[in-house]
């Protein structure tokens, strides 16, 4: 055991002791969250317009401060970037976290002095935790490789500005900058495919233990490298690999193209980070969902998420989630965050601890019908017909499809197979049988006629790579809708179409 890992080992049981008695207190520490903030917004522009120094408890909270997306925040955001101070939270932030946007082009999160730690501790938390439960500490002597952003940072109002990933690399730990890879050299370029060209050559011969970054880019990257072996499993070209850590999307569409490419066993933790805040993590090897982080500057609210659109929806603290439900996840932090709908959607299977999965994004759905169908749905259909069918998917989106020759409308599935099934009729009507199992308003639309089973539009090798390279939106934290309500990817994906409909 070398020295990285050997001190390595007390510190992951004093981390996962104090995680576990945070499961314990995570309620109280909520409470206490919520009060912190107020201590410090009501100083802010924020805080006096909203009379937060008269607001005592939760409830009077939810009254004083109202839900926002991106858009309604941006005359606050505008205030930060012209230079004003105290804006949000007290001075100005310490960086802005600028992500691509839909409806509101890019956006810039601000994160303070106060919330660095929280995205910085998660991440080291989740590793810590894997480490005291797995024993396995000899990762941290091997090269680690984080697929990121850019770590090049421009100005916006003075304010440094870049993509999360890019900024986070800038506090990884000087004992781990040797282990680090790539070269703060390759993780500048922009380019995705020149940036992977150029990973590989610096990786491949390496003694890679610990690989991090989103399923499909990680995908992307064990493809190249092996190609570039003449064949060779990951596990053959990283023979001590011990562990990947994943976040960003849905791992389980991705988890059997990518273990048959590893070839071998490598661990998984799964993370839940954000610009906004690095929420939850994978505390345990042996147990469903992520622990929420309950005790780091972000006080979390929950919105059924049918009630997201309505006027005056349904909030509710920690205290009152109940298992299996679906909600929107609303944060309030040290970043100056009030009531910010971050667009994700959760489930808890757990409530002692506190533990959740994310279950898909607000704008991702479909219900151009009624049928409000979600993320969550549409993967557990396609997985449940590919174990059946003994298939891999590499990628997949559905959207709706309305006739203008007097049938019936439906959902129109483009997928790209690793396998494709023998009988792709087959497959297809298996997938519409698990969604309708799922969802009981696409179920009695199809009952109805409204709605015709679903068709499978079979797409060629690389479609979604192709795609997304179009929008210049290939590789880092960029991801592939699963669903949409309009027909913009799908006719965006037309020219990967084979020819089979089914």
């Amino acid at each position: 055991m070398k020295i990285k890992s050997f001190l390595a080992r007390p510190y992951a049981s004093i981390v996962q002791s104090r995680t576990r008695k945070s499961m314990t207190t995570a309620v109280t520490d909520q409470d206490a969250v919520l009060q912190y903030l107020l201590k410090y917004g009501t100083r802010t522009v924020f805080g006096k317009q909203h009379k937060l120094s008269e607001v005592k408890t939760y409830q009077e909270y939810s009254m004083a401060v109202p839900i926002r997306d991106y858009e309604a925040y941006r005359q606050y955001i505008d205030d930060l970037k012209s230079g004003q101070q105290d804006v949000l939270w007290k001075g100005k932030p310490m960086y802005f976290a600028k992500t691509s946007g839909t409806t509101s082009g890019a956006k810039y999160i601000p994160i303070t002095k106060e919330s660095i730690p929280n995205h910085i501790n998660g991440a080291r938390d989740a590793l810590l935790c894997y480490m005291a439960e797995s024993g396995n500490s000899s990762f941290a002597d091997g090269k680690m490789i984080f697929l990121t952003g850019s770590p090049e940072l421009e100005r916006t109002g003075g304010i440094p500005t870049g993509r999360l990933s890019g900024i986070s690399n800038h506090f990884v730990p000087r004992y781990l900058r040797n282990n680090q890879l790539p070269s703060y050299e390759t993780n500048c370029i922009e380019d995705w495919e020149t940036k992977l060209a150029k990973i590989v050559d610096e990786t491949i011969n390496q003694d890679m233990t610990l690989i991090s970054g989103i399923p499909p880019w990680i995908q992307m990257y064990f493809d190249w490298l092996i190609e570039r072996s003449g064949g060779k499993t990951i596990k053959e070209i990283f023979p001590n690999l011990h562990v990947i850590v994943h976040g960003g999307v849905n791992f389980e569409p991705y988890r059997s193209k990518l273990f048959d490419s590893l070839g071998g066993k490598v661990d998984t933790v799964e993370t839940f980070p954000a610009s906004e805040g690095f929420f939850a993590f994978q505390d345990t090897q042996d147990k469903e969902g992520l622990l929420l982080n309950t005790n780091a500057g972000i006080f979390y609210e929950f919105i059924p998420a049918a009630e997201i659109f309505n006027e005056n929806p349904t909030r509710l603290s920690l205290a009152d989630v109940k298992i299996g439900e679906n909600y929107a996840l609303i944060v309030n932090s040290n970043a100056g965050l009030w009531g910010y709908n971050i667009g994700d959607t959760v489930r808890f299977v757990s409530t002692n601890p506190y533990r959740l999965l994310v279950t898909g994004r607000i704008k991702h759905y479909i219900s151009a019908f009624g049928e409000h169908v979600i993320g969550e749905e549409v993967e557990y259909a396609i997985l449940q017909a590919a174990r059946e069918f003994n298939t891999s998917i590499v990628e997949f989106s559905v959207a709706p499809q309305i006739q203008t020759n007097g049938e019936a409308p439906y959902h129109e599935w483009f997928v790209e197979f690793e396998t494709p099934p023998a009988d792709l009729a087959a497959f297809s009507l298996s997938v519409d049988n698990h969604l309708r199992n799922k969802n009981i308003y696409y179920d009695d639309l199809i009952r109805g006629g409204i709605l015709q089973p679903l068709k499978i539009r079979s797409m060629k090798p690389h479609s979604f790579i192709e795609y997304m390279r179009s929008l210049g939106k290939l590789g880092g934290q960029n991801k592939v809708p699963r669903l949409s309500n309009d027909r913009t990817l799908a006719d965006g994906l037309q020219t990967g179409i084979l020819d089979s409909l089914l």
